[in-house]
């Protein structure tokens, strides 16, 4: 019989004989039997859990560029797939609060709205689920600044809110 790489693991951390398997891999067998804390384990397990929450807000980055490379060519099928089923999406300077059925029902008069536009987007900073992103929304007659923030939960938005910065992008 085989065993599995998690048994070999909590087998090699094993205090003595007295005592179970030391679950934590930061700490190694010293001659009392106790466990101490060494710093190669500490430094391992800091990096792995780093490592495990960088990815998360990678991919939310990347939901981020695919949701505004979609919203430029006004991507109906993209857009609604990077949308929870359930998604809120609060336009503060107008007041309004969207549901996907009404923000996919509106990109027929978006994309009339976004031909000849051009999108540029930078993320001021995401955390916890939730980034930040500054945009500007380059029209062919005039261009308007917005910050959006966005709460991403399992690949998906699950909230949105847009609130204008200002009438033009000399800030962005």
């Amino acid at each position: 019989m085989q065993r599995s790489w998690w048994r070999i693991l909590l087998e090699r951390f094993t205090a003595s004989r007295k005592r179970r398997a030391i679950r934590a891999p930061w700490f190694c067998a010293i001659p009392s039997g106790k466990p101490a804390p060494t710093f190669p384990g500490i430094a391992l397990t800091a990096t792995l859990l780093l490592s495990s929450l960088v990815p998360a807000a990678a991919d939310d980055g990347a939901i981020i560029d695919r949701w505004y490379s979609a919203l430029l060519v006004a991507d109906r099928t993209e857009l609604s797939d990077l949308l929870s089923d359930d998604v809120r999406m609060k336009l503060d300077d107008v007041g309004i609060v969207q549901t996907k059925q009404d923000f996919i029902a509106s990109i027929d008069e978006w994309q009339s709205a976004v031909a000849g536009a051009a999108i540029r987007h930078r993320i001021e900073k995401s955390e916890d689920g939730e980034t930040t992103v500054l945009a500007c929304y380059d029209f062919p007659s005039n261009d308007t600044l917005m910050r959006e923030t966005f709460t991403v939960a399992g690949g998906r938005i699950v909230a949105s809110t847009q609130r204008a910065v200002a009438q033009d992008c000399s800030a962005y």
